[in-house]
């Protein structure tokens, strides 16, 4: 699953760098190329409720086969399209599985590790995600130098293959199923063993009707409704789903406009760019394994400290751009705080929505949502002539905002019965 994490960052991250060659190839506009970017995004919000959704009833490693499946053929549609319109549907058909996957991922994530290292095996999954940035699409765009960027397609193509023959070999098939009682015998203890009665998961929620503990986790035979009402109806879902988006799309805003800043303010040439990119990937790598420990020891405080210090850097950032000695590690320091909520958040949601997978693709449309808000906010600031510091302020107010909403989200998940 982190291999196909890895095809799917490539595919979302590495087009920046190719889009003027994709315009000349394909005789577009900027404007319309850059529309290879925000249509993808725009897929992955869209197609990570859909998916999910009509998808509810299906086994979860027989989902995951088919969005690789999508992610494939999207790319491939890319590597061979003869026009305009064929790369935007390549575009948007490989970016329809990308919410659903990390989504119903990080919940099969979770059931191949015990319980406590839970947070740990979602941080895995996206460690693909994350390494992407450091070397993936620096590679990426190395192939399109050289070989055409359809080789670029190509490479990703090969890449969403190999994960898909390891998801459908090496994954479990009881790590894809929906527990719904104790003793179903469809996965392992809390031990980890593979045999004897399964043991429920956080993750999965409560287990028996009438209880008492809350409501029965729809299995895949109880349809969107059940799913709807579990991953919706709670306050600390959506207030979680805000929190992600003000957190990741201050940390997305900011960074959108780091070429400008760089350039403009810092004093960095063009061609240093790409070795700044790679010192803000490593933050982000360093960031999800950081978050993933945290979370696993504790989750709230956790997630608060990683929004408080996201708030800072930005804030630091800011006053300190014009100074290449601060500018480098607040960039790394960017990367770090900015990531480190990601898996935190995941697994909080799913908890409070009773594991359904719904929650969890919401979760990465949260996100992306967030991007575009970001990035939205961020060029306003530009454009108005408050100058290209003006996007790490603006990304430092989103995050101070989602970390108001982490610390009440947290306040009043510890008062309730």
């Amino acid at each position: 699953m982190a291999l196909g994490g890895f095809g799917i960052g490539l595919t979302e991250f590495v087009i920046a760098g190719l889009l003027p060659q994709v315009g000349r190839d394909l005789d577009v506009s900027e404007a319309a190329v850059g529309r290879l970017i925000s249509g993808y995004a725009l897929a992955v919000a869209v197609g990570a409720i859909a998916l999910t959704a009509a998808t509810a009833r299906l086994h979860r490693k027989t989902v995951l086969t088919g969005l690789v499946t999508l992610f494939v053929t999207g790319n491939l549609l890319s590597a061979i399209t003869p026009t305009y319109p064929v790369m935007l549907l390549g575009r948007v058909v490989a970016a329809l599985c990308h919410g659903s996957f990390f989504g119903i991922g990080s919940l099969v994530a979770r059931r191949l590790v015990p319980p406590e290292r839970a947070s740990r095996a979602v941080a895995l999954m996206f460690a693909g995600l994350t390494v992407a940035n450091v070397v993936g699409v620096p590679f990426g765009a190395l192939i399109g130098e050289h070989w055409g960027w359809r080789a670029t397609f190509w490479s990703i193509t090969a890449i969403g293959l190999a994960a898909l023959i390891a998801i459908t070999t090496l994954i479990p098939p009881w790590a894809g199923t929906t527990p719904t009682a104790p003793g179903a015998g469809d996965g392992p203890t809390a031990q980890g063993s593979r045999d004897g009665p399964m043991v429920p998961r956080p993750e999965d929620g409560p287990t028996a009707p009438g209880s008492g503990n809350g409501p029965t986790t729809p299995t895949p035979g109880d349809g969107l409704r059940p799913q709807l009402q579990a991953a919706f109806r709670s306050r600390q879902v959506w207030l979680t789903l805000t929190a992600t988006a003000l957190g990741y799309g201050g940390m997305f805003g900011a960074f959108s406009y780091l070429a400008y800043t760089f350039t403009e303010v810092t004093g960095f040439s063009p061609a240093d760019l790409p070795w700044l990119l790679v010192v803000y990937g490593t933050g982000l790598v360093a960031g999800n394994m950081v978050g993933g420990r945290g979370a696993d020891h504790n989750r709230d405080a956790t997630l608060i400290a990683s929004l408080a210090a996201l708030t800072a850097t930005l804030t630091l950032f800011g006053l300190l751009a014009d100074s290449r000695p601060a500018a480098v590690p607040l960039l790394f320091l960017l990367g770090l705080s900015g990531f480190a909520s990601v898996p935190g958040m995941i697994t909080r949601v799913t908890d409070e929505a009773a594991g359904v997978p719904l929650a969890a693709s919401a979760n990465v449309s949260a996100s992306n949502i967030g991007n575009a808000l970001g990035a939205w906010l961020g060029g306003l600031t530009i454009s108005t002539g408050l100058g290209y510091r003006a996007p790490l302020y603006a990304g430092a107010t989103l995050t101070a905002t989602a970390l108001a909403v982490m610390t009440y989200a947290a306040h009043t998940s510890h008062r309730r019965p």
